[in-house]
């Protein structure tokens, strides 16, 4: 089925829809739209097959579209992971590597809580899934895309794509087929489809966290013990655990097995919960996941992250974990042009002047009033709360945006990228075994596992 993907813009990209994808939809009130509809099949017709005018009159349905915040990914691998993640939420996502799906789905990299769950949108490729080549293959990634009711639009140039998301930003975006609608013999995109895509909501000022956080409490034992790379039994050293309160933004999977590998016992908590719910239980840290959407909009969460700092409870976010830090502590995020998303991304830890290869996954960023100089310079700042000196800990080095913030005078610390990085890379793990340091260092470990 030939399909169009719209931009803000004016720019069109024509492709097509994956044949194994049959779903039906209705419009959030969002403005997006998780799935597309079984829409008619395309007249044969010349098209253009790039960005810009067509050749011919263009034809398009508006009915029941696929809209989202399009935006671009450069990780070669992982695609599997990307797709379950939470952040990607209200998303539509293009791969920039070419070939994505070659080595199918399985069980195990799945990032979802809960059940599996694909959160984008839909999904734009240079090429159309094959079939899958790997021992670990237990579906087909076309039809794993068909049982979650994800589009996929494939034949599309997604070099050229990602060279006019990276001179316009992100950009609202709009998937749509069939040929109820035809343009009276001009050559340009009906306004019709240009109107439905630039009306759609704005990233800025959206919410998705609701969504895509548990709506219960949920319990994730220690995996601490004998085949634990992180406890020596027979010294009992580091087998300790600890009780960490885990507020629930849209965490993935392997974060909770990250902290569970180092003795971790895990109460995962939904995103309303407030701190009398919290402090119902003595935990010795709390660690806050990342999330999709605006994070000046969690209010509520903020709010939370303010009160388990004024007790002083060690505290270590990542991703939206992060924003909602630099919220907590009276400062701002900003929307960034196009974000950082993929595995590449070289980041900075100032105290040491390491260089991390890190997985990204964001769209908003902290903005703390410091100039680029200071930033490197890990310059102290006063928080406008009241929580004392503020540093920045990390940066990126393609773009100097912050990457993470340590609280000199309270146990707080996040960082922006993903440390847990499935399926990688693993150059930031030790950020766990920072959160661990400052819960030892504040708070008597609950058990001894080395006892068991």
């Amino acid at each position: 089925m030939r399909g169009f993907l719209v931009l803000e813009s004016g720019d069109v990209f024509v492709g097509e829809i994956l044949e194994e994808y049959a779903g039906t939809t209705t419009a959030k009130s969002d403005g997006s739209s998780k799935t597309g509809t079984n829409l008619p099949k395309d007249e044969p017709s010349k098209y253009g097959t790039t960005t810009g005018k067509t050749d011919e009159p263009s034809k398009y349905s508006t009915t029941n579209p696929v809209l989202a915040e399009l935006v671009f990914t450069t990780g070669m691998s992982g695609y599997q992971e990307t797709l379950t993640d939470p952040s990607y939420a209200g998303q539509m996502i293009c791969f920039t590597a070419p070939h994505i799906g070659n080595t199918g789905v399985n069980s195990e990299d799945i990032e979802s809580i809960g059940g599996e769950k694909i959160y984008p949108n839909a999904i734009i490729l240079k090429e159309k899934p094959t079939q899958s080549s790997s021992w670990r293959s237990e579906n087909e990634f076309s039809k794993w895309l068909a049982q979650n009711n994800t589009v996929c639009l494939y034949g599309v140039d997604t070099r050229k794509l990602t060279l006019i998301l990276r001179e316009y930003g992100s950009l609202k975006a709009g998937i749509f087929s069939g040929v109820s609608l035809i343009n009276d013999a001009k050559n340009d995109l009906p306004n019709d489809a240009i109107d439905i895509v630039r009306n759609q909501n704005s990233m800025e000022g959206s919410k998705f966290v609701d969504e895509v956080s548990v709506k219960s409490v949920t319990n994730y034992p220690s995996k601490i013990g004998k085949h634990s790379q992180y406890c020596d039994l027979n010294s009992k050293q580091n087998c300790n655990t600890y009780e960490v309160a885990l507020i629930d933004l849209g965490i993935k999977a392997n974060s909770i097995n990250n902290l569970n590998m180092r003795g971790c016992n895990v109460t995962v908590f939904p995103n309303t919960t407030n701190i009398n719910e919290l402090t119902q239980k003595d935990f010795d840290g709390v660690f806050f996941s990342n999330g999709p959407g605006d994070p000046a909009t969690a209010i509520n969460e903020i709010a939370l992250l303010s009160e388990v700092l004024k007790r002083k409870i060690p505290y270590f976010g990542i991703c939206m974990g992060n924003q909602l830090l630099t919220h907590a502590l009276g400062f701002s995020t900003k929307k960034m042009k196009f974000g950082h998303r993929g595995i590449n991304q070289p980041v900075k830890e100032v105290e040491t002047s390491k260089v991390y290869i890190t997985a990204h996954n964001h769209g908003f960023a902290s903005n703390l009033p410091l100039s680029d100089s200071e930033i490197q310079a890990g310059k102290k700042i006063k928080s406008p709360k009241g929580f004392g000196d503020v540093i920045v800990s990390h940066y990126n080095l393609n773009d100097n945006v912050i990457e993470g913030i340590k609280c000199l005078d309270i146990p707080a610390f996040s960082v922006q990228y993903h440390p847990e990085a499935a399926a990688g890379p693993h150059d930031a793990e030790n950020e766990f075994d920072k959160f661990i340091d400052l819960m030892r260092n504040n708070n008597v470990p609950n058990k001894n596992a080395g006892d068991k």
